[in-house]
């Protein structure tokens, strides 16, 4: 029988097995054996009545908690149980912390000792004051979009949304002591990066494991990164099989759009921001990948997350703003929906794979919906000769063929001029081709 996440066993004592204690008192609790060899079978413990008496002084000496100490017996053999409970205060051993991770007792350094730490005050990294990013660095437009995006889904008072921005913050719990918070820096600067490494996006094309094709980013703030990231993937690294109903184009990727888009938000809300990692999408032509730096709450498991399970997002004031944003919900059914969108698309179901501090979801298509993406091609036409600025457009007229010069404008926040040079380089590459009249036509997205 191994040894579990709760239980170790130990031949002899020696001192150092404090620290075996201490791991357990900061995970989730265990039992420490004494006279156990590594198979679980007794093998008795020599002094074990003195070591029942010296064992509650030590413990209590070196880490400042009581835990019980019993004497047990199996074939004539004795030896010491010693349950520890699961502390909600942080444990140190001779001025260092660890934990309980499996079958092995992890030494806490660097950023992993600060989220514990915070973890135990009741405190999160997307909560803490960040002096140097002032109500001067909250841009005005990502401010305007999200105060119309959540106008129309009406999850915060009318009366908030007219506020000045700093007021909004206020009323939207992105301050702290006065200061603006880490996750007001993520949601409303224009360039968080300017503060913290790593809060963009990594998307890249694969043709093997091995062969990279071709890679975007994805930059600014967290409330505008999420449909920019799905503009590209569908516009430049995944194809959809085309049908008709009636007149009507129909589109259809082997990630539904509502999966891909919750599975996004996912990364986004329980991202580990302090490790300067970024989410990275790895696209092939049969899956599609995104790795997150995070980590799921004590207890949890992949076999959780696929179950009926409550909202316990890792960064849980940018899920807030993502809530009232109309982005997500607040009962934890970002998995739940994932799911029932591939089951309607009659597409696999994601797998997740948790090791350490990454967490990956993986979905596959099925055969029927694989379509090989030519690199040559790709590269050449998309890659080299389409703009992000002319992806956006391209991205509109798929929503709608029949958008006019204005309509774009105004959903793009440009100007008609801006849209006519963009729509005459599209035409000029041969992407897009107008069908019928200025006034009734439409546009038609060359394959």
């Amino acid at each position: 029988m191994p040894e579990l996440q709760n239980i170790e066993w130990k031949s002899i004592w020696k001192d150092d097995y404090l620290a075996w204690i201490c791991g357990f008192a900061n995970a989730q609790g265990g039992i420490l054996y004494i006279g156990k060899n590594d198979e679980g079978e007794v093998v008795g413990v020599a002094s074990s009545r003195k070591l029942l008496e010296d064992l509650p002084n030590k413990i209590r000496d070196a880490l400042g908690i009581i835990v019980p100490i019993n004497l047990l017996e199996e074939n004539g053999l004795e030896y010491l149980e010693i349950p520890v409970q699961p502390y909600p205060i942080a444990i140190s051993y001779r001025g260092t912390y660890y934990y309980r991770s499996g079958s092995t007792n992890q030494k806490l350094t660097g950023l992993e000792l600060e989220s514990f730490l915070l973890h135990k005050q009741g405190a999160t990294w997307d909560n803490l004051p960040l002096p140097s990013f002032t109500i001067e660095d909250v841009d005005d437009g990502v401010v305007s979009r999200f105060k119309k995006w959540a106008s129309k889904k009406g999850r915060i008072d009318k009366s908030a949304l007219d506020e000045p921005k700093d007021i909004l913050m206020k009323k939207l719990h992105l301050m702290n002591n006065g200061y603006l918070t880490n996750a007001a820096m993520l949601l409303f600067a224009e360039d968080p990066e300017s503060w913290q490494l790593g809060a963009f996006t990594k998307i890249g094309y694969f043709e093997s494991d091995s062969d990279l094709l071709y890679q975007d980013e994805i930059h600014g703030s967290l409330l505008d990164q999420i449909d920019r990231i799905i503009e590209i993937v569908h516009l430049k690294y995944m194809k959809a099989k085309i049908s008709y109903e009636g007149v009507q184009r129909i589109e259809r990727y082997f990630v539904p759009d509502e999966a891909l888009r919750e599975a996004l938000l996912n990364a986004l809300c329980h991202k580990d921001y302090a490790r300067g990692i970024p989410i990275q999408v790895s696209v092939y032509d049969d899956r599609l990948y995104i790795a997150n730096c995070g980590r799921l709450p004590e207890n949890w498991s992949a076999e959780k997350l696929m179950e009926k399970h409550s909202s316990e997002p890792f960064n849980p004031n940018i899920a807030h703003v993502f809530y009232l944003a109309g982005f997500i919900e607040s009962w934890g059914r970002g998995v739940e929906k994932i799911c029932d969108a591939c089951g309607a698309d009659n597409v696999p179901l994601p797998e997740y794979d948790i090791t350490g501090n990454s967490v990956v979801i993986k979905f596959t298509a099925p055969e029927d919906k694989v379509i090989r993406i030519g690199s040559e091609r790709v590269t050449e036409r998309v890659t080299e000769r389409v703009t992000e600025k002319e992806l956006k457009v391209l991205s509109l007229l798929r929503e709608n063929p029949s958008y006019t010069y204005n309509e774009l404008a105004e959903k793009l926040h440009v100007s008609r001029k801006t849209v006519s040079v963009r729509i005459a380089k599209l035409r000029n590459k041969g992407i897009i081709l107008r069908i019928g009249s200025d006034t009734e036509g439409h546009w038609q997205i060359n394959e």
